[in-house]
């Protein structure tokens, strides 16, 4: 089955309009590979403005959303709101979101399953912590935290699974492309054994830990990573390499 091939890129709470600007306009001087989906995780309060900047082949995604279309939940933003301003992607997980806010794995679940609701598109975000992975715990925690969003999935089509090692991430130490495939390999199979094997052989799992320039050609060649979710790198112009890093 060819999974094609998938670029985010998450801006975290980094830009302003002038950078947001110049950022349209290297993605828009490009050229982006066709044949990538290329989607831009951007601050709540700059999608609109982003969305009007941005080439036609480059959709922005809300970095959050809350579990509930609506109610006194002060600073949150719900899918229905995102819908309404044209937003179709919500990145939901992210190690950040799980390690310095708090969020458990019930809790993305109960966003997972309300953005399914409300059709966004999701990118849910799993990885070990360091002391996990060298206390050989890695499995233990990507199995529980995929089994926790599996349950609430309605519709596969609509989610994009990202695989991020926090001790990878924002380190510059990035997983080698044998660790990052055989991590995507093992999600791969308890899909296979828990869901399907439609699921499993159509899901793009994607690679996001300190992704560069200068690595993604090689972890792009990994049977089973079918793109990235690029952090710090998105906001500078080798964001176009790492979009045209499958050969």
């Amino acid at each position: 089955m060819s999974r094609k091939f998938w670029v985010g890129g998450n801006w975290k709470m980094n830009g302003d309009k002038k950078g947001i600007e110049e950022i349209a306009n290297f993605l828009k001087a490009g050229p982006l590979d066709p044949n990538v989906e290329v989607v831009v995780g951007v601050p709540a309060i700059y999608l609109e403005y982003t969305k009007n900047l941005l080439p036609p082949n480059v959709v922005v995604a809300a970095q959050n959303c809350y579990k509930v279309s609506k109610g006194a939940f002060t600073g949150e933003i719900s899918p229905a709101m995102l819908s309404d301003i044209g937003v179709k992607w919500v990145i939901l997980g992210h190690s950040e979101r799980r390690h310095i806010f708090g969020e458990t794995d019930e809790l993305i679940a109960e966003k997972v399953a309300h953005a399914q609701e409300s059709r966004l598109n999701v990118v849910a975000c799993i990885g070990e912590k360091l002391e996990e992975r060298e206390g050989g715990e890695t499995e233990e925690v990507v199995f529980s935290q995929i089994k926790g969003i599996a349950e609430v999935v309605v519709d596969w089509t609509r989610i994009v699974i990202a695989y991020e090692p926090v001790w990878a991430i924002g380190t510059g130490q990035t997983a080698t492309p044998q660790q990052a495939q055989e991590v995507h390999g093992i999600l791969r199979d308890w899909l296979r054994k828990h869901v399907s094997d439609k699921v499993a052989n159509d899901i793009r799992i994607v690679y996001g830990g300190s992704v560069t320039g200068a690595n993604c050609v090689e972890l792009s060649k990994e049977p089973d990573i079918d793109g990235f979710l690029v952090g710090g790198a998105s906001l500078k112009p080798e964001f176009v390499q790492i979009i045209n890093a499958k050969q």
